[in-house]
């Protein structure tokens, strides 16, 4: 558990359709993991998946919290290339 004192950035989740917008106070040095334990604690739990998600980090970092969110959330992950169509099963 962080100190008030050790948090550094606020972490904003706007929700576009019912206009409200949650903020959590956290630190800037967060992995994936970190991320998607906040993602579901405060989102999840409200709103379910979102339709879109935007983050100020790099494409890299987004896949890292959709995997990480997905294993919390238990839900299988079957990744496509655009030469292999057909995923197993």
């Amino acid at each position: 558990m962080l100190l008030a004192a050790e948090k550094d950035v606020i972490l904003v989740i706007c929700n576009k359709l019912s206009k409200i917008a949650h903020f959590v106070a956290t630190i800037e040095r967060m992995s994936a993991e970190e991320l998607a334990s906040l993602f579901r604690d405060n989102v999840w739990k409200l709103y379910r998946l979102p339709e879109s998600v935007l983050l100020d980090r790099g494409p890299q970092f987004a896949l890292e919290l959709m995997k990480e969110l997905n294993k919390m959330l238990g839900i299988e992950t079957k990744l496509l290339t655009l030469f292999h169509l057909q995923t197993d099963s």
